[in-house]
C-alpha cells in the first residue's frame, strides 16, 4: 500500500512537471503566455474529463450483478481495473470456499442421527436439520426466524430452555401413547446463541423396561420352586423320623421336580442369552429334513406319554442348511408347547412341505385350547404367557417361543402363528429357498 501511494505521488508530480515543461515550450515557440496557459488548461480539463469518465465506468460496474466483467481501460486506469479484477476474483474464491464449507457442514448435520437446532437471541430458530424437525414437529420452510417457544408446546422443554441451567440433559416425552422419548441438551455459545441437540432414546428406554421386567420375571420364576424346595427340606429336617418312607419319597420327588424346573429355566436363559447377544452361529451342516422330523416325532410321542395322537406328515424332503442342534431345539419347542396346551385325547401333527418358490416350512398343529388373536403378537416375548397357571403346572418356562424366534431369525426364517380359542393352533416356520437343497 505504501509503494502504491508513492507511485501515485510520483505520478502526480511527474504530470505537473511535464505540464510546466509543456507551458515553457509553448512560450518559447511564440504562442505567448495567455495562449500557452489556455492550451495547458484545456489539456488539463481533458485529462480530468477522461478520469471522471473512467471513474463513472467503474461506479457503473459496481452496480452491475455479481460476475459482470470489468470494462477495458488503458494506462493507469487499466492498472486500477486490473487490481479491482484481481481483488474481486479473490473475494469470489473466498466466498466459494466458505459456501462449500457451509454446504459440507449442513450436509453433515443432516446426516447426523441426532437433531440439531440453532437458536439466536430471543430463542428464534436460525437453522435446524431434518431430525430436529421430526423430534420437535417443526418445518424449516416456514419456522425459520420464529421463536421456538411459540412452536414447541412441551412444558418440560419450555421450563428447561427458560431456566438457563443446562448442566444436565432433559429427558422428555413427545406425543401420546407410543411417542418418542427424547434426551435434549442445550449448549450456549457466542452471544445469546444456543445449540439444541436432541436424541431419540425410545429404544433405550424400552430396553431398560425390558431389563427390569426380565429381572422381575426371573426372580419370580425362581422364587416359586425355591420356596417349594425350601419348605420340603425344612419339613423333613424338623421331623424326619415322624414321616413314613413313602411320604419322604414323595416330598423328595416333588423337590426334584422343582429343581428340574429351575434347571430348565436356567438352561433356557443361557440359550436365549447366547442367541440375543449375537453369539457366533454354530458351524452349518446339511440337515436331512426327514431325519429331523422323524426324531422330533419320536420325542414328542415320548413326551406325550400316550395322552395324544401324534402324527407325522412329509410332503417332499430336502436338505436344510443350518445348525442341527438349533433347528432341532426350535421344532422340539413347538411340539412340547403343543403337548403342554393340548388336553388328553387331542391330536398333534408335525409336518414339512416344500413351497412353490423353492423354500420350505415346518409346521406343528394341534387341536388344543388355542390363543386369542390379541395375544398372538406377544407370544415370542420372554416370559409372556397366555395362561400363567397352566404353564407352571405343565413345567413351562415362558422362554420357548422366544428361543424359537431367535433361532429362526439366525436361519433367515419366519414364524407364523395361526390360532383360534378352542380350535387349536398352527405354528409354521418358513425357510427361504437359499437355505434348502432339493434331494
Amino acid at each position: 500500500m505504501i509503494i502504491r501511494s508513492l507511485r501515485y505521488v510520483w505520478a502526480s508530480a511527474l504530470v505537473w512537471l511535464i505540464s510546466l515543461l509543456f507551458v515553457s515550450l509553448l512560450v518559447r515557440v511564440g504562442l505567448g503566455v495567455a495562449w500557452s496557459i489556455f492550451v495547458f488548461i484545456g489539456g488539463l480539463l481533458a485529462f480530468i474529463a477522461h478520469d471522471r469518465y473512467q471513474l463513472r465506468r467503474l461506479l457503473a460496474w459496481t452496480r452491475e450483478p455479481i460476475g459482470t466483467p470489468l470494462p477495458a481501460a488503458r494506462g493507469h486506469w487499466g492498472e486500477v481495473f486490473a487490481e479491482f479484477e484481481r481483488r474481486t476474483r479473490q473475494s469470489y474464491e473466498v466466498r466459494d470456499r466458505l459456501a462449500h464449507a457451509l454446504d459440507r457442514f449442513q450436509n453433515a448435520s443432516q446426516a447426523m442421527p441426532d437433531g440439531v437446532l440453532y437458536l439466536a437471541a430471543a430463542d428464534t430458530i436460525e437453522w435446524l436439520n431434518l431430525k430436529a424437525e421430526q423430534h420437535f414437529g417443526l418445518d424449516r420452510t416456514r419456522d425459520l426466524g420464529a421463536p421456538v417457544t411459540h412452536l414447541v408446546r412441551n412444558p418440560e422443554f419450555l421450563r428447561y430452555l427458560q431456566a438457563r441451567h443446562y448442566g444436565e440433559p432433559l429427558v422428555m416425552h413427545v406425543g401420546r401413547g407410543a411417542g418418542l422419548t427424547l434426551q435434549v441438551q442445550v449448549i450456549p455459545f457466542g452471544e445469546d446463541q444456543y445449540l439444541v441437540l436432541s436424541r431419540d432414546i425410545s429404544q433405550l428406554e424400552r430396553l431398560e423396561t425390558m431389563r427390569r421386567d426380565f429381572v422381575a420375571n426371573v426372580s419370580h420364576e425362581l422364587r416359586t420352586p425355591l420356596t417349594v424346595i425350601n419348605g420340603f427340606l425344612e419339613t423333613l429336617s424338623d421331623g424326619l423320623d415322624d414321616f413314613e418312607r413313602d411320604q419322604v419319597h414323595r416330598y423328595l420327588t416333588l423337590a426334584h421336580e422343582q429343581s428340574s424346573r429351575m434347571r430348565r429355566l436356567i438352561d433356557d436363559l443361557l440359550t436365549l442369552s447366547a442367541l440375543e447377544t449375537g453369539a457366533p452361529a454354530p458351524v452349518e451342516e446339511e440337515v436331512d429334513v426327514a431325519d429331523l422330523i422323524h426324531e422330533v416325532h419320536k420325542e414328542t410321542e415320548l413326551l406325550s406319554g400316550g395322552r395324544h395322537t401324534v402324527t407325522m406328515k412329509l410332503e417332499g424332503g430336502g436338505v436344510l442348511h443350518g445348525s442341527y442342534k438349533e433347528l432341532h431345539s426350535a421344532v422340539a419347542n413347538l411340539t412340547s408347547n403343543a403337548v403342554r396346551y393340548t388336553p388328553a385325547g387331542g391330536h398333534i401333527e408335525i409336518g414339512w412341505r416344500r413351497s412353490a418358490n423353492g423354500g420350505g416350512e415346518f409346521w406343528v398343529q394341534d387341536d388344543g385350547i388355542g390363543v386369542e388373536a390379541d395375544h398372538i403378537p406377544r407370544l415370542t416375548e420372554r416370559f409372556y404367557r397366555v395362561d400363567r397357571g397352566r404353564s407352571r403346572e405343565t413345567g413351562g418356562t415362558g422362554l420357548g417361543l422366544a428361543i424359537v424366534k431367535h433361532i429362526l431369525t439366525r436361519h433367515q426364517a419366519d414364524l407364523v402363528v395361526q390360532s383360534r380359542p378352542g380350535a387349536g393352533s398352527r405354528f409354521i416356520a418358513r425357510f427361504p429357498s437359499a437355505r434348502i437343497t432339493p434331494d
